[in-house]
């Protein structure tokens, strides 16, 4: 059995308060780990258990921090092949195919693609506590293109924060049934779980439990009585770009859930929304990482289709 790892420290000069300076010592563990180890009763201050994150820390002080081991996973690693787009120690960014579900979820408990990961990073160290593959957002079953997966507790927080502070940027590229007669737009429509089809999302009222949904788009092409439109997510509400189309009219290609589904003459494997293009800080440098996720086939062929008409 693998014990606890335990870190002793020696406070040099007066110093900061308690979380700042163990984050300062400790950059393979974000602050709200930290904090949260402090507040579990890992933290000793002087040989007594400290659980106040904001005591002032003074020249002598003696720290000893212990992180747990995480908690195993239960799921299992699966050798499922994955198009790898950019990786790094910190980060791991895939291009999505379409039929396959990000995570385990009821009828899905395998075959995923935190399984896939899982065996591509058998190494994957405890994030958050829990030994998991670092999802920090999700993709729909169907909607195909760029996922960004951290590989470290640090990664994890950073690209949170980013989406959190809507710095990240992830531009999607959908066709849509019909023609909008203005050249772009922006829809800001709170969304929230519909209140009788529990698997479907829908326009809710934030005082009725919907969340603030921000989508951007534009025109890219126009296809007689076709769409090909760009979007840009200010928020990632489930299904946020689906259900936003459909309300204005225009529905995405081959969503069977937000359209009426009217065959276009492509045999399309779910609707026709590809993540195309992911922009983040790179969670140690600060530098620009940026990836442009190819077209599926599908994709392409619809397009193709769409033009000759």
């Amino acid at each position: 059995m693998i014990s606890n790892q335990s870190i002793s420290l020696k406070v040099e000069q007066n110093s900061s308060r308690l979380d700042s300076y163990l984050s300062q010592n400790n950059p393979n563990l974000s602050r709200s780990r930290i904090q949260q180890l402090i507040e579990q009763g890992h933290v000793r201050l002087n040989g007594e258990v400290c659980n106040s994150k904001k005591i002032t820390l003074k020249q002598g002080d003696s720290i000893t921090l212990e992180i747990p081991q995480a908690e195993p996973l239960k799921l299992q690693p699966q050798d499922i092949p994955l198009d790898i787009l950019y990786e790094d120690e910190q980060i791991l960014i895939l291009n999505k195919p379409a039929g396959l579900v990000v995570h385990p979820a009821p009828g899905h408990p395998d075959g995923t693609l935190v399984n896939a990961v899982l065996a591509h990073c058998p190494n994957l160290p405890g994030i958050g506590g829990v030994q998991r593959p670092g999802i920090v957002h999700r993709l729909d079953k169907d909607t195909t293109g760029a996922i960004a997966i951290a590989k470290t507790e640090v990664a994890h927080h950073s690209l949170q924060a980013q989406l959190k502070a809507k710095t990240a940027r992830r531009e999607y590229l959908g066709v849509v049934y019909g023609v909008t007669k203005q050249e772009s737009g922006t829809i800001n429509l709170p969304i929230g779980r519909h209140p009788k089809e529990r698997k479907k999302m829908a326009i809710v009222l934030v005082e009725k439990g919907g969340r603030e949904a921000v989508t951007h788009w534009q025109i890219k092409e126009r296809l007689g009585n076709y769409t090909l439109m760009h979007f840009q997510l200010e928020t990632g509400r489930t299904h946020q770009i689906r259900v936003h189309s459909a309300q204005i009219g225009h529905p995405i290609v081959g969503d069977s859930v937000y359209s009426s589904g009217r065959s276009v003459g492509v045999n399309l494997p779910g609707q026709a929304l590809h993540a195309w293009k992911l922009q983040l800080k790179h969670p140690l440098t600060n530098d620009l990482v940026e990836v442009v996720a190819p077209l599926p086939q599908v994709f392409s062929t619809l397009l193709q289709v769409l033009r000759r008409r």
